[in-house]
């Protein structure tokens, strides 16, 4: 299309994103390589590459990046995974399977860092937190008004600032529910090297799960997933005490998971609780009103358990891209009810998937297991299917 979509002296934008996270600059890169200039609206003063380990990268979601044209930089900073090992501590029980397609694990500095780097100068915005959203009527364009006190006017707004989205409760989104799990996240470096295979390994014991993925031959992401207690006091926002917390839940793992968490960086430590948006709502929720929209984690947040939170977003914003240089921004209303309509039961059924998933992996008594594994037997017949999907050819 072409043409420059550029704030002008009225503070009258075309194309406004909210959120420079993952999906938000992704979608910015698509726009951009559609010909379609955007700005993206972040509220925090600087680029958010230090929050955050790590995140794995699917079949699908590298296809995504192909899309996008940063896949092959990324590649680099990266090994791929060969397979996959689950480990029954109580049992010692193991089981190994092939991984289906491309898959590794980036850090997530490295993925924003490029995603911001693909974007021209002065695309994002910084300290520009959103605080409402208002459509005028007589314009049919969005009031943005920022904490600030400043506000904005624009034409397309796109909504990728996570579970929290305010763009979403203007659309009339239900809040997100909780899982009844939390999880710590970190990155260990071994300057001599490790000795870990190039595989996604998963350690179950006493409902706690401890997963551990290569990034490169020194670099390791792994995260600790363990069930919600209620009112717990325990201070999860310093590192050390998410460190100290953790190391005590695992006192009797494996020496090599213990020692991975003892060296592990602690900037790069985190804990949070794991939260999802229902698939009743994602079944019938309006994720669009007029030329508003969401993406990303706004739209489908979800769970961690297939690895597909990243990745889905990665493909809405190459979705939104194309079929709004489909439509044309003179159509955009019909460019969001096809991007709605596109993404809505690729989003149920990986909501679904992983929402099973989860709790079969959390499950603590042994007919809970059963029904589970029975639900996802009979829904998902083929268990990595999800991983097949090119969203550039939809």
């Amino acid at each position: 299309m072409g043409k420059d979509l550029a704030m002008d002296d009225n503070n009258d934008y075309e194309v406004v994103i909210i959120g420079a996270g993952i999906c938000g600059l992704a979608t910015a890169v698509s726009l951009q390589k559609k010909g379609i200039k955007s700005v993206v609206m972040e509220a925090s003063e600087s680029l958010r590459n230090i929050t955050g380990a790590a995140i794995t990268i699917h079949q699908n979601g590298w296809r995504a990046l192909d899309h996008l044209g940063v896949a092959d930089t990324l590649r680099r900073t990266t090994i791929p995974i060969q397979s996959e090992r689950m480990v029954e501590l109580d049992g010692w029980k193991q089981q190994k399977s092939s991984i289906k397609g491309e898959t590794r694990c980036l850090r997530r500095k490295d993925l924003i860092d490029t995603l911001y780097a693909a974007l021209p100068p002065a695309t994002v915005k910084f300290g520009c937190k959103l605080e409402s959203i208002k459509f005028d009527s007589k314009t049919t364009k969005s009031v943005l008004q920022f904490n600030d006190g400043s506000f904005i006017i624009a034409k397309v707004v796109i909504g990728c600032e996570g579970g929290t989205s305010i763009v979403a409760n203007f659309l009339n989104l239900k809040t997100t529910k909780m899982f009844p799990f939390c999880e710590v996240r970190g990155l260990s470096n071994y300057p001599n090297g490790h000795s870990f295979d190039y595989e996604f390994t998963r350690f179950r014991k006493n409902n706690n799960l401890v997963g551990r993925t290569p990034i490169d031959d020194k670099l390791v992401y792994w995260f600790c997933t363990q069930p919600l207690i209620p009112g717990d006091e325990r201070s999860w926002e310093d590192p050390e005490s998410i460190r100290r917390s953790t190391l005590a839940l695992l006192n009797d793992y494996p020496q090599e998971i213990k020692k991975m968490i003892e060296i592990a960086d602690a900037s790069s430590l985190s804990f949070s609780h794991l939260r999802y948006r229902s698939p009743l709502e994602l079944l019938t929720g309006s994720f669009c009103k007029g030329k508003v929209t969401v993406a990303g984690d706004a739209m489908h947040v979800m769970g961690p358990f297939l690895g597909q939170g990243g990745s889905s977003g990665l493909e809405d914003a190459v979705v939104i891209a194309s079929n709004l240089d489909q439509k044309g921004l003179d159509h955009v209303e019909d460019a969001f009810d096809l991007y709605v309509k596109k993404r809505r039961m690729r989003v149920v059924g990986l909501s679904v998937q992983t929402y099973l998933t989860g709790m079969l992996l959390g499950a603590s008594s042994s007919l809970k297991k059963f029904m589970y594994f029975v639900l996802l037997s009979l829904l998902f017949h083929n268990p990595s299917g999800h991983v097949d999907y090119d969203c550039g050819g939809v």
